[in-house]
């Protein structure tokens, strides 16, 4: 049995919004400006669709992971913050 999964590499994610009675995620990468010049720009790549009750528990194991990140002192809270 291969055990191997693939990786997906995302730079952020550009959007998340609600439709179809599903939430969507679409991860982004940033590419490079076309004339050099410029800042790279974000691209999608790749969507992640879930039910309501599947980002809800995403959120929560993300607040999880936040909190034990500065606890640890490895993330800092900013003025934004909320």
């Amino acid at each position: 049995m291969d055990n191997t999964k693939e990786e997906i590499f995302a730079d952020g994610i550009g959007q998340i919004h609600f439709a179809g009675g599903m939430v969507r995620f679409d991860f982004v990468t940033l590419q490079p400006d076309p004339d050099g010049k410029g800042e790279p720009q974000p691209l999608c790549k790749e969507r992640i669709i879930m039910p309501p009750q599947g980002f809800l528990n995403a959120f929560n194991s993300m607040q999880n992971l936040i909190d034990k990140l500065l606890e640890a002192g490895i993330l800092q809270k900013t003025n934004n913050a909320k």
